[in-house]
């Protein structure tokens, strides 16, 4: 039995631990796509928006940069407290000049919710109220969100221009992050009415029943799908297993444990004492051959039962029905083909065997059905004295002790075992608080690393251009600005597209930067020519990179071509150093020192203007080419 429960021991502690990096890894994700909607909310779409450029009037500009710094250092997620929705949604920015929305709210507070689905929300109300400023054509939208069955819903809607969901690019990052991404992570659903000329109203419900999500990412003209969207289950945090799977299992080893025991002294009992008992007395049974088929008959359930038992499997319930009615068979054969002052004597094999029978069967259910077994047993017994007459008091005092001997020990017994529900009820609740604590402890370790990294990687490039953007320091309306603007929008497009599930991730990645590009108003050419293989994620970026940068600066048109062959792969593009015809040095440096580190290798040539930037990576032996789709 102590074996039996060091085994589930070390067992619970493999599972625990296997659990919480599942749990952790789970949390990673999450949090890695609440920062990629988060950047996509407010650094991608402010530097998109400066590189758009124009004589548009800034003066919203500042704030939002200042605003975006302080997003992206926060630690995104993760929040257990309960917030006012309403108070959120009426912090809703609305944008000045240009790029601002009159925003008429009627939110009727107050909306208690847990802050993951307020945040989730918000996030996403403001996503879409950015989304009317830059896409619907109109400068009026209404907010409206209520209480409804036990949660809440919100609502946004615009008489602009509308759009059709179907004709939007899928690798548009608006709703499939900012919206629909964030909803599902916490269980609720957005449902999305849109038509041309008819307006847009989208809705967030939360909590929303589970149902299948298909949400390839659309980002159309006013940022919202047309399609329902919901979670496939709701969210729930990693903070290790809940604790009733802890006590099943925990239940479950240390029943199977004691089930393992029972059998083992019912064989060794059966073998080692009534196998002897049996052929010494055979002259004393009426018919002899009865008692031997009951013998063989529990030989036969043990073994049956042994089978899973032994594989560490619970006992099927037909087996176990069927072993119960067996071993009750065999007590009315044994006690019927006995003279009945010889009951619980030396000649009567079965009577202190059957119990360790029942034992390993019912192990695993109530003690009350183990307890009614023995008494049926019993009952059976005294059934066939009382038949024969009124039993001697010799005889009633000889039954009594052996049924309190034989029948209250296995009662006692089984009693104990029944007591390891509650014992795992206990030790699983504790096990789930110390899992749930150790899970915290990781998950905060992991994260504030991830934050730690994911931070460090944006302050090359990203952060210095929103410090100078928020203070004054740089200028939208000077062009090389705005340059810069369009190849960290590139980047960031090329960073929200390298989590995507796809048969080709670099030239998923390429399309994404091609894609902003497109948006200046360039014209781009995109040819692909061998058969693709797999890069790792960082050559990947090393390879993208320095397409990203002359992306960002072309202004005209540009031509993007990847070449693969059998060992390595060669990505290049022909296109503008911008008006200035000249290329920050920043960057170049920057650009080379991480090919030297990524084993890529840049090769730039200039004629004027006109820029040729070519990267490439040997593909070691052993890396496989991709399965053609």
């Amino acid at each position: 039995m102590s074996s039996s429960a060091r085994a589930a021991d070390r067992s619970a502690a493999s599972r625990a631990a296997s659990r919480r990096e599942a749990d952790v890894a789970a949390a990673r994700r999450a949090t890695e796509r609440e920062y990629l909607a988060t950047l996509h909310d407010t650094a991608a779409a402010t530097l998109l928006m400066v590189s758009q450029g124009g004589g548009r009037d800034w003066s919203w500009l500042p704030l939002r940069a200042r605003q975006d710094l302080e997003a992206l250092s926060t630690l995104p997620g993760f929040e257990t407290e309960n917030v006012d929705l309403a108070a959120l949604l009426g912090c809703v920015p609305q944008g000045l000049g240009r790029a601002g929305v009159r925003l008429e709210s009627r939110v009727e507070g107050p909306l208690t919710i847990p802050s993951g689905p307020g945040l989730a929300i918000f996030n996403g109300v403001r996503e879409a109220v950015t989304n009317v400023a830059r896409h619907s054509g109109v400068r009026d939208a209404e907010l409206r969100a209520w209480a409804e069955g036990g949660g809440v819903v919100a609502e946004l809607s615009d008489v602009g221009r509308g759009f059709v969901p179907e004709a939007v690019s899928a690798r548009r990052r608006g709703l499939s992050g900012s919206v629909v991404g964030r909803m599902r992570a916490v269980g609720g659903s957005v449902s999305i009415a849109s038509r041309p000329g008819a307006g847009t109203r989208v809705r967030w419900r939360w909590p929303d029943g589970p149902r299948d999500v298909r949400t390839p990412g659309i980002d159309g003209p006013s940022g919202v799908r047309q399609t329902a969207a919901a979670a496939e289950s709701p969210h729930r945090s990693a903070t290790g297993a809940p604790p009733t799977a802890v006590v099943r299992f925990l239940r479950g080893q240390l029943l199977h444990g004691a089930q393992l025991a029972a059998l083992m002294i019912s064989l060794v009992a059966q073998f080692g004492v009534s196998l002897g008992q049996l052929t010494a007395y055979q002259g004393v049974y009426r018919p002899a051959w009865a008692q031997t088929a009951a013998y063989i008959c529990l030989a036969a359930v043990a073994a049956v039962v042994a089978l899973p038992l032994l594989r560490g499997r619970r006992i099927p319930p037909v087996v176990r029905r069927l072993g119960v009615g067996a071993v009750l068979a065999v007590s009315a054969v044994c006690a019927f083909t006995l003279a009945p002052e010889r009951l619980t004597g030396a000649q009567d094999w079965a009577f202190g065997l059957l119990g360790w029978h029942a034992l390993y069967l019912l192990a695993d259910q109530p003690v009350r059905t183990f307890a009614a077994f023995l008494g049926a047993h019993v009952g059976i017994n005294l059934l066939v004295v009382l038949l024969a007459g009124a039993p001697t008091v010799a005889r009633s005092a000889a039954m009594g002790v052996a049924t309190v001997s034989d029948i209250g020990f296995q009662l006692s017994v089984g009693v104990l075992v029944g007591l390891f529900h509650g014992m795992a009820s206990t030790a699983g609740d504790e096990a789930a608080r110390e899992e749930r604590l150790r899970t915290r402890e990781r998950l905060h370790e992991e994260t504030q690393r991830d934050h730690r990294e994911r931070y460090r990687a944006l302050t090359a490039t990203t952060v210095p251009l929103l410090v100078g953007l928020g203070h004054g320091a740089l200028s939208p309306h000077d062009k090389a600005v705005r340059l810069r603007c369009g190849v960290e929008a590139a980047r960031l497009r090329r960073l929200f597209a390298e989590g995507d599930a796809v048969s080709d991730p670099l030239l998923n990645e390429l399309r994404a930067c091609v894609e902003v590009t497109e948006h200046q108003g360039v014209t781009v050419s995109l040819a692909v020519r061998g058969r693709p293989g797999e890069v790792p994620v960082e050559v990947r970026r090393e390879l993208v990179d320095p397409v990203a940068v002359v992306l960002g600066r072309t202004r005209s048109t540009a031509r993007v071509t990847v070449v693969w062959t059998s060992r390595a792969v060669h990505v290049s593009v022909v296109g503008e150093d911008g008006e200035d015809g000249g290329c920050d040095p920043a960057e170049v440096a920057r650009a080379r020192g991480r090919a030297a580190d990524a084993e890529v290798t840049v090769v730039r040539t200039t004629r004027g203007s006109d820029v040729w930037v070519t990267a490439g990576w040997q593909r070691p032996a052993g890396v496989r080419e991709l399965a053609p789709t």
